[in-house]
């Protein structure tokens, strides 16, 4: 799809919900889990239409290492929305680009998800995280110098997996027992 089709679908998209607030809130697809064999840290999680990914841990907590962890998951969730928002919103704002790469990282410490943290407090999940964009060959049809730095920063303020990350979300947990 052209920008100039992505662009149309943007506009039409916010001319519907504009006028149509009440088709804009959903409940999302749900990712269901389930370990692959009771005896390792492999794990399946299938979505919608059959869509499949499958994660694993490191070795050293007992893993084999065959899959993606689940952290690395976040962060290309992170990454790949990021550059879909920024794609998007280049489209919409009609500025041109020939290569757009975003890279997520994130520095970790591995007492908080072992539980081990001996009274500090420590998450279980990142402590940092970094979102780098490399936009290579932009073409501005206006004098603007500012114009990536303001798509980017729209796209990650706009991106849900990073609010989802940085925002406390709420959370329920319902716990089902099937009895053998």
């Amino acid at each position: 799809m052209s920008q100039q089709e992505i662009r149309e679908k943007l506009v039409a998209a916010e001319r519907y919900l504009t006028e149509n607030p009440e088709d804009a809130r959903y409940t999302d697809s749900p990712a269901t889990a389930r370990v692959a064999s009771p005896g390792g840290l492999l794990v399946e999680v299938g979505g919608p239409d059959g869509v499949q990914v499958t994660t694993d841990m490191p070795r050293s907590v007992g893993g084999s290492d065959a899959a993606p962890s689940p952290g690395w998951l976040l962060r290309a969730a992170e990454a790949s929305c990021v550059a879909t928002l920024i794609a998007m919103r280049a489209a919409h704002e009609r500025v041109a680009f020939e290569d757009l790469e975003v890279t997520v990282d994130s520095e970790s410490d591995d007492r908080g998800i072992l539980g081990i943290a001996n009274g500090e407090e420590v998450p279980a999940g990142p402590l940092r995280t970094r979102v780098r964009v490399r936009v290579s060959e932009v073409r501005i049809d206006e004098d603007d110098d500012d114009i990536w730095e303001t798509i980017v920063n729209w796209a990650v303020d706009h991106c849900p997996v990073t609010d989802a990350v940085r925002r406390a979300v709420p959370l329920t947990v319902e716990i089902v027992t099937d009895e053998a």
